[in-house]
Order: C-alpha cells, then sequence, then structure tokens
C-alpha cells in the first residue's frame, strides 16, 4: 500500500512529505528536489568497503545480502552504541564515495539513496533511467538522527566493523530530496 502524506510549506513550492519504505516508482514520481521528507520504514547501511563486496558478490553471480529492489540504502558506519541506545551517533557518509558502485546497484532495483554531497553524472544517469532518487541527511548531526532510529540488526560483513551491511528500521527519518527521479538537482538549482 502507497502511503505519502504530503504537506505544502507556507511559501514554498516544495513539499513536506511523509513516506513510508519501500520506495517505490510510484514513490519517487512524487518527490521534487528540495521536498523535505521524513521516511519510516526499514533502510540498509553500506559504505565503500560493503559496496565494494556487494559488486564483487555480483561479478560471480551471486545473490546480494538483501533484497535490492525498491531498498534504501544509507551511506553510513554508526559508532557504538551506549548502554540502552539503539545505535551510536549516525551521520550521513560523503556519498561519491560510492558513485563506482551506485549505478550496478540502482540498475538492480534500488530506487533511494541518502548520503552528503555531490553525485557523479553516471550515478545521476542511472537515477533518471531507472526513476530513482538521491537524499541528504544532515552532515554533523549524526546523535540526533540516531533518535529516528527505532531498531538495527546486522545483515552480513561482520568483519567490515561500522561499515558492515545493518538493517535499520527508522521512524520519521528527516532527509531532503537532492536530485529527483528526473535529475533536477538542488546543488544545481539554489546556484543559480
Amino acid at each position: 500500500m502507497l502511503q505519502i502524506e504530503k504537506y505544502q510549506r507556507k511559501g514554498s513550492m516544495n513539499m513536506d512529505q511523509y513516506i513510508h519504505t519501500p520506495i517505490t516508482e510510484a514513490v519517487t514520481k512524487e518527490l521534487k528536489a528540495g521536498d523535505y521528507v521524513y521516511l519510516s520504514g526499514t533502510v540498509y547501511t553500506a559504505r565503500d568497503a560493503a559496496h565494494q563486496r556487494m559488486t564483487e558478490a555480483l561479478a560471480r553471480g551471486e545473490e546480494l545480502p538483501f533484497e535490492i529492489k525498491d531498498a534504501v540504502i544509507y551511506y553510513m558506519g554508526p559508532s557504538p552504541a551506549r548502554e540502552g541506545q539503539v545505535i551510536g551517533s549516525a551521520g550521513p557518509t560523503t556519498a561519491s564515495r560510492m558513485d563506482k558502485y551506485a549505478p550496478a546497484l540502482i540498475d538492480l532495483g534500488q530506487k533511494a539513496m541518502i548520503g552528503k554531497g555531490k553525485r557523479s553524472k553516471e550515478v545521476i544517469q542511472a537515477m533518471i533511467r531507472n526513476k530513482a532518487v538521491y537524499f541528504a541527511a544532515v552532515g554533523g548531526a549524526g546523535a540526533l538522527i540516531s533518535k529516528c532510529i527505532a531498531k538495527s540488526e546486522l545483515v552480513c560483513y561482520e568483519d567490515l566493523g561500522t561499515e558492515a551491511v545493518r538493517r535499520l528500521e527508522v521512524e520519521k527519518f528527516p532527509l531532503v530530496v537532492v536530485i529527483d527521479k528526473d535529475g533536477k538537482n538542488l546543488y544545481e538549482i539554489r546556484k543559480k
């Protein structure tokens, strides 16, 4: 069931949107660069080392460790959780570090990525081809972001430590659509 709630921000053409995973094309078609999004549901974490392993697994003809279709990958490696916490600080990693791996995963059906910073032309082309989106999380706000994470469990690559793949359950995780399914890029729009 598609669950999107929209609220117009006063004095803005952009929307505040409350969305739930999985992120399907029906969801991405509603998102525009500059929209504020509050995401709830399942999100997977993976950074460069995990992306490299997933790419190598695909090259060997192996399955990925989670269903990539309509998935959200958060480029993040959390700090250790303190006693009584689900997860430690959970701020975003610079997305360009995943750019050489991202197009292959997007072509397999991944619909959303969360990180910080710009993306390569190849990633943006894959996003347009597959109607995917790129969200930015606020860098430097990892402790605050961790409060939106209700559950965290290890999926695979435990030997990578903080770079292991984790399955998170998030509630109203605050994000901004930086690049939408049409390739409109908030970083470029705001320059003008």
